[in-house]
């Protein structure tokens, strides 16, 4: 008996699914079967298309996100030198 591992679906996918669930021109449970994925999870994917739609026609959202991703980014880079001066220090402290 092989255990199955995750499958990992991109958001393309995940957003074809959930339009075609919109759409109704298919049951879930075909959507499911079709596409091996359980109807619980498409119908989980149509709920959270509804409740982000509005977000595709806000104009700020995309740039506040952006810019908050990049702050981030600079202070994980911060962190990553700051430790990497600490542990050679502590390195060289240690005599190694």
């Amino acid at each position: 008996m092989t255990k199955r591992t995750r499958r990992k679906i991109d958001a393309g996918l995940k957003a074809r699914i959930a339009l075609e669930a919109v759409r109704e021109q298919a049951t879930v449970a075909d959507l499911a079967q079709r596409y091996e994925v359980h109807p619980n999870q498409i119908y989980a994917w149509k709920k959270q298309l509804l409740e982000q739609a509005a977000r595709a026609f806000d104009a700020g959202v995309g740039n506040d996100a952006e810019a908050s991703r990049e702050r981030e980014i600079e202070k994980l880079h911060a962190k990553i030198g700051q430790l990497t001066v600490e542990r050679d220090f502590l390195a060289k402290r240690s005599g190694r």
